[in-house]
């Protein structure tokens, strides 16, 4: 069978810029608008800082603006700021993923974008892919499958991770068998093999997104979590998942290398509920690979356990606590675009 037309780059490629959205719904952050502003704002710093990558950032209006850009100040000259309503900053999930053809020219496959299921339908949000793709000055190819960037994981040739709970959770694309998924993936983004895992965190909204679970840190190596606490509920889950990565082989024959690092054990809101908390939710940018933390006891040895697979990287860790509140952490609210030679 021939190569696909187009494919999905790693995310340790190289980047022209990273597009974020600023959380300013007060309606939906309430009490953790201001702490998650403030993680949101760290994180951007870190990306850009020392020469790392320009961010691309959707902002409501001019007021959201001017907030925004003091957050910003000291990379502001690595800042480009859009006008774009959105829903939320998932952009993971409502932007386009951008992708390469054969001779390396870039576009922006943009899927239909459903509210994760129908549960969280925000306003916008089914309109962001095509006007960041706009923003971006790219070409557009639309694809009527529903997908969220954070439900695939690839290692840039040809592999691509996903978990049966989200991908063939009838709230997404009932119409599609495992086969027709997997045919939609190739078509979108350059799946040659897709392997697929089972279930992912309790109270995950996003039904088992797989950037929460596994993530490719090369060709051939994927690091996934051990709950280094017993008690966590995610113990076996964590297990199974180590368990089945370590018996797949990827798109090119490789038997998958599987580094597990700690997770980050029990982290609950303030209502006393379980949260998704994950440390493998990392953005790998130019220069550094940001953590999320959670105020945990494993936070510092989790990022220790990432440091060596990032050899060319800085390996940081940042607060992501309000963020999480909010359903997801670095990596969901992140998305990249491929740099161009």
């Amino acid at each position: 069978m021939s190569r696909p037309t187009f494919h999905q780059p790693a995310e340790w490629d190289r980047h022209s810029a990273c597009w974020l959205a600023w959380p300013g719904h007060g309606h939906l952050w309430r009490e953790n608008l201001a702490p998650a502003q403030v993680e949101w704002a760290a994180l951007c710093r870190a990306i850009a800082e020392d020469g790392g990558e320009a961010l691309d950032v959707l902002v409501q209006d001019a007021a959201a603006e001017a907030v925004a850009r003091a957050a910003l100040a000291p990379v502001i000259g690595q800042v480009r700021f859009h006008w774009v309503p959105v829903g939320d900053i998932w952009l993971r999930d409502t932007a386009p993923i951008f992708v390469k053809d054969g001779a390396g020219a870039l576009s922006a496959a943009c899927f239909r974008f459903n509210g994760w299921g129908q549960k969280y339908v925000l306003p916008e949000d089914d309109q962001v892919a095509g006007r960041v793709t706009a923003l971006s000055g790219v070409p557009r190819r639309g694809h009527a499958f529903i997908l969220e960037g954070g439900s695939v994981e690839v290692d840039g040739q040809g592999t691509v991770l996903t978990t049966r709970q989200c991908l063939l959770n009838p709230n997404r694309n009932p119409g599609l068998d495992q086969m027709g998924i997997e045919a939609a993936l190739r078509d979108g983004i350059g799946a040659e093999k897709v392997l697929w895992l089972d279930e992912g965190l309790l109270n995950d909204h996003t039904d088992g997104h797989i950037d929460t679970l596994a993530r490719f840190v090369a060709p051939g190596v994927v690091v996934c979590m051990k709950a280094a606490d017993r008690r966590d509920p995610n113990a076996a889950t964590l297990d199974r998942l180590a368990a089945d990565l370590a018996a797949f082989t990827d798109a090119r024959g490789r038997r998958l290398q599987v580094v597990r690092i700690p997770s980050p054990g029990v982290v609950r809101d303030k209502e006393g509920e379980l949260m998704p908390a994950s440390y493998v939710n990392f953005y790998i940018g130019n220069r550094s690979v940001m953590v999320p933390t959670y105020g945990t006891a494993y936070d510092d040895e989790a990022v220790a356990a990432l440091t060596p697979l990032f050899p060319n990287h800085r390996v940081v860790g940042r607060s992501a606590r309000a963020i999480l509140s909010g359903g997801g952490a670095f990596h969901c609210i992140t998305q990249q675009q491929p740099e161009v030679p």
